[in-house]
């Protein structure tokens, strides 16, 4: 890792981790409503995440009421995405659910309600503050279907074929290497699986220095890869049916966007992997090809 990819990764780290401080120190306000509704608090996190008053452009306020009102305070106060994935991700009871940035888990708890207790949904985040706050939130909410782990998108660390959705709201474009991160998706996708994921993504006709000038990385814009750049991103690490479709403008020539794509069924014939259903617990020996990506207690296995 170059030391502009370390610096850029730390940098995001620490506003994010700044941003779960904030919504820890001050619960029992929400940021759901419009900009002039919301709290002090909630503005803040907006502003330090998003680059400014973005309450209309990012946040809780693009999930529908009835969804936020079931949660804890923390988890949708938490929620700095420019989208709704699980709107689009089509879950299904007892899929299980992988959602790469999951924050203070907004939607690992709405995905953990959709799949239901015969499901499973993970979140994955490489910031320790989010993380307590997640698990603080998932407690709260009385789900115990649901797991958060550490861990850096571009290095997933589960085994092959371990979910059968992969979801993520507006954090792809903060990865400084998103075709590790497309590499990763498709790995522990099972064959048929999809994502279901929003993101801010440029209009073709910018380049990256237009980008730049548009705003921050660590604001969602900076990083961002145009449509094209996306679309082809996916294609290039196997999946098919990529639709790359923009919702709303977040900047000038810049949009949320909800992605979506499937990992190809194997030819008939070939030998099908172990369902993303049948992970469990074994033993550290049974590890060894999955290397450091893998924590001891996970490997795909057969009932």
């Amino acid at each position: 890792m170059s030391d502009d990819t370390t610096e850029l990764k730390e940098h995001v780290r620490s506003r994010y981790a700044a941003a779960a401080n904030r919504v820890a120190a001050d619960q029992g306000t929400s940021c759901c409503g419009p900009a002039a509704e919301a709290p002090a608090t909630a503005l803040k996190v907006l502003e330090s995440c998003c680059g400014g008053d973005e309450t209309n452009r990012f946040g809780p306020g693009l999930y529908e009421s009835a969804d936020r009102g079931d949660l804890p305070v923390g988890a949708v106060e938490a929620s700095l995405g420019c989208g709704n994935p699980i709107a689009v991700a089509e879950l299904r009871e007892g899929e299980t659910v992988l959602d790469l940035g999951s924050g203070g888990g907004i939607d690992v708890l709405l995905s953990a309600k959709r799949v239901g207790p015969t499901g499973k949904a993970y979140g994955l985040d490489m910031t320790d503050e989010m993380l307590e706050l997640a698990r603080g939130n998932a407690a709260s909410a009385g789900a115990d279907n649901v797991e958060f782990i550490k861990g850096d998108i571009e290095s997933i660390p589960l085994p092959d074929a371990a979910v059968d959705v992969v979801i993520s709201n507006c954090v792809i474009n903060l990865s400084a290497d998103k075709s590790a991160v497309f590499a990763e998706m498709h790995r522990v996708l099972r064959s048929g699986g999809r994502i279901g994921v929003s993101d801010v993504v440029a209009e073709d006709r910018l380049s990256a220095a237009d980008r730049a000038e548009r705003g921050e990385w660590v604001g969602c814009i900076a990083g961002a890869l145009s449509i094209t750049e996306y679309r082809d991103g996916l294609t290039a690490a196997g999946f098919a049916e990529v639709t790359v479709e923009p919702t709303h403008e977040v900047a000038d020539g810049m949009h949320s966007a909800i992605i979506k794509a499937v990992k190809a069924l194997p030819p008939r014939g070939a030998v099908v992997g172990a369902p993303a259903t049948d992970i469990r617990m074994v033993k550290r020996s049974r590890q060894s090809r999955l290397g450091d990506r893998t924590p001891a207690h996970w490997t795909v296995g057969s009932r």
